[in-house]
């Protein structure tokens, strides 16, 4: 495997939080001092918190440790690692499955960034990506004819990566219909999966997950419903970087259980996350709205809803749910 991250930056000299003299950094980076002071704007827009004191430099509010690709090699377990041809962690992009769907050559790839300008979620939502205060990865990969249709496989995602989540000490972790990750009843994060192909062949699968780690509430301000971060719900926040292996892992169990398994495997194990279970619902279709009780997904991850003293099958598609308080 490949191991790419980005040349020094900035943002790398700052990650320290100690305090670094203009001249100090602009000889380092080899730009002007203006440069300087231009790239610590640019940061702050980004959502870095930088302090400036004439005299003495720049210093981040509080040190942030940046994902690397060596040390998330480091932590990954050899199931991943021998898959994995290419990791590539990078500063700045549009958003990291865009980034593997330019690089579509048929190799296994895992994307890392700091910040997303273009990031996204479900129908073309934006997605909010401050710099290095969230984790944003995606993993593309070839999948010999699934055992299971693809709409399934962001919930065998969800159940793997709430299993490491729990793993890792995180309390009140659920899911949500059909690729949210919640905790404490407010979101956490999400999962988005493109493909290509199918149809009882190979596809080309990008699998995205995004996930507050460190989020302060302005930077998620833009956000239109409640959210939550992990930090809030482990007792110790791990290193980033282990952070980072261990959900680049859990998407890899996912996509590899559910290839050689289909979904079978993973539906007792989602109804142990179940956010929405015997709750109020209210399901929002193209044609409109329709209200009832979650009765649970069925084996080939439809949501059962009972509706009306009907339990009827939902598939993600264009299809949202929200859950009663």
């Amino acid at each position: 495997m490949t191991a790419t991250s980005p040349a020094p930056t900035l943002a790398a000299l700052l990650a320290d939080g100690a305090w670094h003299s203009g001249p100090a950094l602009a000889t380092t980076l080899g730009i002007t001092r203006a440069a300087i002071s231009a790239r610590v704007a640019d940061l702050r827009l980004l959502g870095l918190d930088i302090y400036s004191v004439a005299g003495r430099g720049y210093r981040l509010k509080t040190p942030l440790e940046l994902l690397d690709a060596a040390h998330i090699d480091a932590h990954l377990a050899d199931s991943t690692r021998t898959r994995v041809d290419d990791l590539i962690v990078l500063e700045r992009t549009d958003s990291t499955n865009a980034e593997l769907a330019r690089r579509a050559d048929g190799m296994t790839r895992a994307c890392l960034a700091e910040y997303q300008s273009a990031g996204r979620g479900r129908a073309q939502r934006p997605w909010a990506s401050p710099f290095g205060a969230n984790l944003y990865l995606s993993l593309a990969r070839d999948v010999a004819a699934p055992r299971a249709p693809l709409g399934a496989l962001s919930l065998a995602v969800g159940v793997c990566v709430a299993d490491a989540l729990t793993a890792f000490g995180a309390e009140q972790i659920a899911l949500k219909w059909p690729n949210d990750l919640w905790a404490g009843d407010r979101k956490l994060g999400g999962i988005l999966i493109e493909h290509k192909g199918e149809v009882g062949g190979s596809a080309r699968l990008i699998i995205g997950l995004g996930l507050n780690l460190d989020m302060q509430a302005l930077q998620g301000e833009g956000i239109d419903q409640p959210w939550t971060r992990l930090r809030d719900h482990l007792p110790v926040m791990p290193a980033r970087n282990r952070l980072a292996a261990g959900m680049l892992d859990a998407v890899m169990r996912a996509v590899l259980d559910f290839e050689t398994q289909g979904f079978a495997p993973f539906q007792a194990r989602w109804a142990r996350y179940d956010a929405a279970r015997d709750r109020n619902v209210r399901v929002l279709e193209a044609q409109g709205e329709r209200q009832g009780i979650a009765r649970g997904i069925a084996a080939d991850g439809a949501l059962q809803v009972e509706i009306d003293g009907r339990v009827v099958a939902l598939y993600s598609g264009d299809v949202s749910l929200r859950v009663a308080p």
